[in-house]
């Protein structure tokens, strides 16, 4: 066979290989940003310093960093995503088809975003817009804002702070917006501010006493 021929079929295998796995190339950096544009297909997706962006329409499989947020556009998916020091934001209808870890940074998700499994942090702030959480929101010192026609299932746990503390510290403020929805335990082992609007449905609470709003906010 000739050699021109032989490498051609060679990279059309190659080709057909990548589109039967459905998956992009990994980025690995240690120093830099990632930036992944629309509708363009990524692997693995992992800085240590620096933050990640995959556009509308764009997908990733496990996206982590270490010193920076991550950002979805409307639309774009990933299998999970991961942070220490950074924020996570997801736009309008993007989907995490696994779970969702930060430490120190916020977890805002916008209209009809979803992520199917758990949602962590330690200090940072959800808020949820008409946006669904599959496996639960844990925090430690997070307020948490479950927006109006949110759903979340596997409950709400705000757990006590480990190790020392300076002074008094202020209570998360935990509100359950109009005609939302939250299944399971809603567990506080803190002392929190919980505000639940008249339209809402929740799971038992423990730890904390409801108060009751009517209107947009408390």
């Amino acid at each position: 066979m000739h050699c021109k021929t032989a490498l051609s079929l060679a990279l059309a295998s190659l080709f057909l290989a990548a589109g039967a796995s459905g998956r992009g190339i990994d980025v690995d950096k240690v120093n830099g940003s990632i930036h992944i544009e629309s509708d363009q297909q990524a692997g693995s997706l992992s800085t240590v310093n620096g933050s990640i962006r995959i556009d509308g329409g764009g997908s990733a499989t496990k996206v982590s960093t270490v010193n920076g947020g991550i950002e979805l556009g409307d639309r774009a998916t990933a299998e999970s995503l991961e942070t220490v020091n950074g924020g996570i934001e997801l736009g309008a209808g993007a989907r995490i088809s696994g779970t969702v870890e930060a430490v120190n940074g916020g977890v805002r998700l916008g209209k009809g975003a979803d992520i199917a499994g758990h949602a962590s942090n330690v200090n940072g702030r959800y808020v949820l817009d008409a946006a669904h959480i599959g496996g639960g929101i844990e925090t430690v010192s997070g307020d948490i804002e479950i927006g109006a026609d949110s759903r979340v299932e596997g409950g709400i746990l705000v757990d006590k702070p480990h190790g020392w503390s300076w002074g008094k510290q202020r209570n998360p403020r935990v509100v359950i917006g109009p005609h939302a929805i939250v299944e399971g335990t809603l567990e506080f082992r803190r002392d929190v501010d919980l505000y639940v609007s008249d339209t809402a449905k929740v799971g038992p609470i423990t730890g904390a006493k409801a108060q009751a709003f009517s209107g947009d906010h408390p």
